[in-house]
């Protein structure tokens, strides 16, 4: 028998005092990324901006928890970012909901 639980975030704080609309959920099963979102903005140009904030978000992480600088870890970000965007692959994992 496998163990099913999930380790889920904690809601961020601005989101539990003004309320919200979760639009991204992206989670790890057995080495895959499964991806649930709402199309959430009128013009997706909105979505590369959303992007961009989340890879800043994760190099400040990578910064914080391992040898890497910020830059360093952009860099392979982006090196990740752009060989997905040359070669995408199969998206069989990436749920839509609306």
């Amino acid at each position: 028998m496998t163990d099913s639980t999930f380790e889920a975030l904690t809601v961020p704080p601005d989101v539990l005092g003004k309320g919200g609309v979760e639009i991204l959920r992206a989670s790890v099963v057995e080495g895959a990324v499964s991806v649930a979102l709402r199309r959430a903005f009128d013009d997706p140009f909105t979505w590369g901006v959303l992007l961009t904030d989340l890879a800043r978000q994760a190099a400040r992480v990578y910064a914080l928890e391992t040898d890497l600088s910020e830059e360093e870890a952009m860099a392979e970000i982006r090196a990740g970012l752009q060989a997905e965007l040359d070669d995408p692959g199969e998206n069989s994992s990436t749920q839509a909901i609306n």
